[in-house]
């Protein structure tokens, strides 16, 4: 059973049994009523139970037909002004379509409450409480290969690249590099890469000795005799190697030069005008390559091909990394004030060029909608979700109309009438 239906068959629940207790409160005024008229010849003081319960009574009466004038035809009889609900359907449309245009979805209202909410922050912190980001997480997971199963053949993939090739356009080459750089030097993975590399490059040596050898006696040919051009080879050769094997070692001298180099680059990557804008023409000559656009080709059309079975096949795992990822982007804007910033100047944006101006269409598909259900459904709707309180109503009038009519027969009797 979905929540919805759950929530729905408790307000039913609660609603017959509000509805038993108002009918139960009028059947117990009618048998006060009974008894008193039969006993008051014997008792007299027993006419004011009768006033009261006889008021009771009336007042019960008029508010049970109140109340259900607003849903439907009291005893199914056509009295004017009833079944209000069903025969104003379209009418009540309107006017909360008008309703929400003219006071909830002003510029104004909007901007107001979204200084006043802060979408950033709160949508940060909503995101930061596993059980939402775990419910939003299940619902995507479920949607996703629906909506990729039903998008037109092609778009999903287009989508994907539109917003890839978006954001390599818009990102500044060197300093998002410079920011990568310097998070994984500070979390100790710059020094890792530098100890690869330095391995890495040692074994090829020794394992292709020979060949480097050859090489750079090829390159050297001429300068001199060739078997002192060989000499000469296998002598560099020999002392790079060793050089790569201490440096092995982090404390060595080459080892900190390297380091404080590396540390250097990464700051002029995000500081130095020059090599930010070399960086740029780079990544622009790169994106405009023929053979980057082929590559990318191949990555949509494989990305189309598996992406809706692979969704489908591992909804729970995608549910898992959904809620990861959702977490970390609340901790994100959580912690991030410029994050936060833009988040909410997006926002305003929208609400500025997108939702205010709108506001009149937005109130008639209101009204529209519910121009479109069924007046039945309707009715149905509105009495579970005020009919609880609707029916205290009728307890409350059979009580205070009780209480009135105690009330002005002990006056009368008091006055003599």
């Amino acid at each position: 059973m979905t929540p919805a239906l759950s929530s729905d068959a408790r307000r039913a629940r609660d609603l017959a049994r509000v509805q038993a207790l108002a009918t139960a409160l009028l059947a117990l005024m009618a048998a006060l009523f009974v008894a008193a008229s039969w006993l008051q010849a014997r008792w007299p003081p027993l006419a004011y139970l009768r006033a009261f319960s006889e008021a009771g009574m009336a007042g019960a009466c008029a508010d049970w037909f109140a109340v259900t004038a607003l849903f439907r035809r009291p005893l199914g009889l056509p009295i004017p002004h009833t079944a209000i609900i069903p025969r104003k359907k379209d009418q009540i449309g309107a006017a909360l379509g008008g309703f929400i245009a003219e006071n909830f979805l002003t510029e104004a209202v909007l901007q107001d409450k979204l200084r006043a909410l802060e979408v950033g922050r709160w949508g940060g912190a909503w995101l930061q409480r596993p059980a939402n980001a775990r419910r939003l997480a299940a619902r995507v997971a479920f949607v996703l290969p629906e909506v990729i199963e039903a998008a037109p053949k092609g778009a999903i993939g287009q989508l994907a690249r539109a917003a890839l090739l978006a954001a390599a356009r818009a990102t500044p080459a060197a300093p998002a590099l410079g920011g990568v750089l310097q998070g994984l030097w500070r979390e100790g993975y710059g020094e890792l890469m530098v100890e690869r590399a330095v391995v890495f490059a040692a074994d090829y040596l020794a394992d292709n000795k020979e060949m480097v050898r050859e090489q750079i006696a090829a390159r050297a040919e001429g300068w001199l005799v060739r078997w002192f051009d060989r000499l000469l080879a296998a002598r560099v050769v020999d002392g790079v190697r060793e050089t790569l094997e201490e440096m092995r070692s982090p404390d060595h001298r080459l080892r900190r030069e390297l380091r404080v180099m590396i540390r250097r680059w990464i700051r002029r990557l995000r500081t130095d005008p020059e090599l930010r804008r070399r960086a740029e023409a780079l990544k622009a000559e790169l994106l405009a390559h023929p053979a980057f656009a082929t590559q990318l080709d191949a990555l949509q059309a494989a990305f189309e091909a598996r992406i809706a079975g692979e969704i489908a096949a591992d909804r729970r795992g995608l549910t898992l990394r959904l809620e990861t990822a959702l977490r970390a982007l609340g901790d994100w804007l959580a912690q991030a004030s410029p994050a936060r910033d833009r988040l909410n100047a997006w926002a305003r944006e929208l609400v500025a060029r997108v939702i205010a101006p709108r506001r009149h269409e937005i109130g008639r598909f209101v009204a529209e909608v519910v121009a479109g259900w069924e007046a039945r459904s309707v009715t149905e709707k509105l009495e579970l979700q005020v009919g609880r309180d609707l029916q205290y109503i009728r307890i409350n009038g059979t009580l205070v109309g009780g209480l009135v009519g105690l009330a002005i027969y002990a006056l009368a009797r008091a006055a003599g009438l």
